[in-house]
């Protein structure tokens, strides 16, 4: 964006858009985020977006912003700023999320603080890890007549401690990945059967995922094949096989790591 203007030039408005980018390959980004980023002065980019949406913006200047559990990571209170000083100056903003904006990615905080300095903000729903972790394995989340109701928690409380519950035929855990164990644990006693079954799934529909079959009680045994990498715990009816489909550990081809001409 050029910040050149004559000082009787007016001041023209910037805007934020949030754009969910999916859960990692830039082909599982909506045509409305595409169209977006094309749009695009300024990117605030996560850690676990696909780099290859670049090619997609290079008009853009690409920051990134990203969190990661455990690892250094920028304050929200410095990524709200820089929405709002890159915003005040005119600048179409994308805030590119990981997965959907809306689960488990803090935008509640970030509109609030656009809001209260009347920044106009625009939303992009994108595909969440749930679902792609579902779709990456073909085991869907709901099941007719015995899975009627899906929950999504974030295994990890703001306060670094690990919840789970019995609420739903089918939870699927973020952010659960280095604390199997004791997610077994907590699951055990919300009353969750022995026997149950559960599905991790790392990296969910990159060339590279992983996924393995658990029960709740066997769920530790997971920990060092998804050592260090994002994953989602799916526990119930959604983690079964359907019609005795056999589950493969990984994907059996890459997935393309672009799109567009």
């Amino acid at each position: 964006m050029n910040d050149e203007r004559r000082a009787d030039e007016p001041r023209v408005a910037g805007r934020v858009i949030f754009v969910g980018a999916g859960p990692g390959a830039a082909d599982l980004i909506t045509l409305r985020g595409l169209h977006a980023l094309q749009q695009a002065d300024v990117v605030l980019h996560d850690a676990l977006i696909d780099l290859a949406l670049r090619r997609h913006a290079p008009q853009a200047q690409w920051i990134p912003v990203g969190k990661r559990g455990y690892c250094a990571s920028a304050a929200q209170t410095e990524i709200n700023a820089q929405l709002l000083r890159h915003a005040a100056r005119g600048a179409v903003v994308v805030r590119l999320k990981g997965g959907d904006p809306s689960v488990f990615g803090r935008l509640e905080e970030e509109l609030e603080a656009l809001h209260a300095a009347g920044i106009t903000t625009e939303v992009v729903p994108g595909v969440t890890a749930a679902l792609a972790a579902a779709a990456g394995t073909q085991r869907p989340l709901t099941r007719r007549g015995s899975g009627r109701s899906v929950a999504l928690s974030t295994a990890v409380t703001r306060d670094g401690e690990l919840a789970a519950g019995r609420r739903a035929d089918t939870e699927v855990f973020y952010m659960a990945g280095r604390k199997l164990t004791e997610l077994s644990r907590r699951l055990l006693a919300a009353g969750w059967p022995a026997d149950t079954p559960v599905l991790v799934v790392s990296r969910a529909l990159w060339p590279d995922q992983i996924a393995s079959e658990h029960t709740v009680a066997s769920l530790p045994s997971a920990s060092v094949l998804h050592a260090g990498r994002p994953a989602v715990v799916t526990v119930g009816v959604g983690a079964g096989a359907v019609g005795g489909m056999p589950l493969r550990a990984d994907r059996p081809q890459a997935a393309p790591r672009s799109i567009g001409p």
